[in-house]
């Protein structure tokens, strides 16, 4: 039988991490139940087609200071072969948490190396970049930690857009609750897409969901040390009606064109263009959400003039159109 190993991380963990093994080990097993009923699995013979676990380095894990604990049926030292690992959640200190789960991290890339897959849920990604197994490849997380995980590990490519990742046998997903369309993504690849549908109707949760766009908060990263970036930012921030040319950002600090551009984008990650309509468009959001302005009185407001234009960035950067975002998030504006 094949097996599946669900990670019970020893400490620095939260309530969310349970309720990603808990939802692992829930989605998982039903999904065997309902595989062994249909036609492919009584033609296979057998009753389930994975062994689920929860695996760790201590019989009993304790989460959000005792409120919770989750016993494991295996600890990891006796699982000489997996085909899964799926890693929850951890707290938001994460190199704390990574220092307080060594043993796991090693774990994992043993088994990677020896031909096991693997799966991080939303900033299990973590644990999964400290084993070095994402240097060169893609990845998500959950996109208020984004920043942190790219200071923490600059060869990965981040993709905090995306929901779910699948490279070289190892996947990723967003953040919170998005660890469902994760496991809805891994169920149909391990199982078929019959079973897949009927979890998503068991579970209620959107089949194919391809995008964390709409749900991210752009703040821009404010953490590095360059003094004339930070000034730049608080300039786009504070003239988001206008429409601001890198040449007249680059003259105002007097700094050559090409020269601000790379101290720009190595700051925050962003082009000086993509961080001034980042910043227009979370402008818009916000006004969509708690005013009843028409599509054409925002766009002017945040600096747009040409509709288009607007709806391109506006998709682009959400993932879905002004129209929709607003209807999406303001019951008020669809009166």
């Amino acid at each position: 039988m094949k097996h599946i190993t669900i990670l019970v991380p020893d400490g620095q963990t939260n309530l969310s991490s349970v309720a990603c093994i808990v939802g692992s080990y829930e989605m998982f097993t039903r999904a065997n139940g309902y595989w062994s009923q249909t036609a492919a699995g009584k033609k296979n013979g057998t009753k389930e087609l994975y062994k689920i676990e929860l695996a760790g380095v201590s019989k009993k894990a304790e989460f959000d200071n005792g409120l919770l604990t989750v016993s494991t049926h295996v600890n990891i030292s006796a699982i000489s072969k997996t085909n899964l690992i799926i890693i929850p959640s951890l707290v938001r200190e994460y190199e704390t948490a990574i220092k307080g789960n060594k043993l796991l991290i090693e774990w994992i890339e043993q088994q990677y190396n020896a031909g096991a897959e693997i799966a991080s849920m939303c900033t299990g990604t973590f644990m999964l970049a400290s084993a070095g197994l994402l240097d060169g490849k893609n990845c998500s997380t959950h996109w208020s930690a984004a920043d942190t995980f790219r200071t923490l590990f600059p060869n990965v490519n981040l993709q905090p857009d995306q929901l779910i990742t699948d490279e070289y046998g190892i996947y990723t997903n967003g953040g919170a609750y998005s660890f469902l369309n994760l496991l809805l993504y891994l169920v149909e690849k391990y199982y078929d897409r019959q079973t897949a549908i009927f979890c998503s109707k068991i579970f209620q949760i959107e089949m194919d969901r391809q995008s964390q766009s709409a749900f991210t908060i752009f703040t821009g990263q404010k953490s590095h040390g360059d003094e004339m970036v930070k000034e730049a930012q608080a300039y786009i921030e504070n003239n988001l009606h206008e429409k601001i040319s890198v040449e007249q950002l680059s003259s105002i600090f007097s700094v050559g064109r090409r020269n601000f551009d790379r101290r720009f984008i190595k700051a925050t990650g962003n082009t000086p263009v993509e961080y001034s309509q980042r910043v227009k468009i979370e402008s818009a959001k916000k006004a969509f959400e708690t005013s009843r302005k028409t599509i054409n009185e925002v766009m002017y407001e945040v600096g747009y003039n040409d509709v288009k234009a607007f709806r391109e960035v506006f998709r682009k950067i959400t993932g879905i159109s002004p129209l929709e975002y607003r209807n999406r998030y303001n019951k008020e504006a669809m009166v």
